[in-house]
């Protein structure tokens, strides 16, 4: 079962990956973890990986693409995986479909977790109070400016993969807002459906 969650920071796709590895015994795969990896490993996309963060720049999709694609073709993904984060944009989208297509693979579930911009903001700030109440370390990307920068960036690149899964008939849209197992069972709900 290959499964790509779709959502804004904090809608909670982190949590619901878990869940999908516990439910069916399949990997959730982090591009950043991807990326670290492939670094640590040594790889040939790793070592360009490497080269590119030293650089300061920014890690190209086709070193992103590579990284994933390599990363999927390890045997604990035989049964299918969870990417959570990946696709970001059309683009990147467009290329992983080919290099599935090109694997003889496809993408079974796009499930997109709404949530509101407002709420999300609310709820990363009381998170953050919360913390600082309890006193331990707030994360550096727990504050409101950070997460709206996020949610922008989410807007304006990786929204629009909503209506290109939806054109392929991949997407099903559940509510990220509710209570964490009635989230969980409407993605149960909506892979069944599919």
């Amino acid at each position: 079962m290959r499964i790509i969650l779709l959502g804004p920071p904090g809608a909670g796709k982190g949590t619901q990956a878990r869940r999908l590895v516990e439910e069916y015994g399949i990997p959730h795969l982090s591009t950043g973890d991807m990326l670290r990896a492939a670094v640590d490993a040594e790889t040939c996309i790793g070592r360009k990986v490497r080269e590119t963060m030293a650089n300061g720049g920014l890690v190209p999709d086709q070193l992103v693409i590579a990284a994933v694609i390599e990363r999927i073709s390890q045997p604990d993904t035989e049964r299918g995986f969870v990417l959570d984060g990946f696709p970001r944009t059309i683009a990147q989208a467009v290329s992983f479909d080919d290099l599935l297509d090109t694997e003889g693979l496809t993408l079974d579930h796009v499930v997109e977790l709404k949530a509101d911009e407002t709420v999300l903001l609310d709820r990363i700030e009381r998170r953050a109070r919360e913390t600082r109440e309890q006193g331990a370390v707030v994360r550096a990307d727990d504050n409101h400016e950070t997460l709206k920068a996020r949610i922008d960036a989410y807007n304006e690149q990786t929204a629009p993969l909503v209506d290109y899964y939806r054109s392929r008939n991949l997407l099903r849209s559940v509510d990220g807002l509710q209570p964490v197992e009635v989230v969980a069972s409407d993605v149960f709900r909506a892979i069944a459906q599919t």
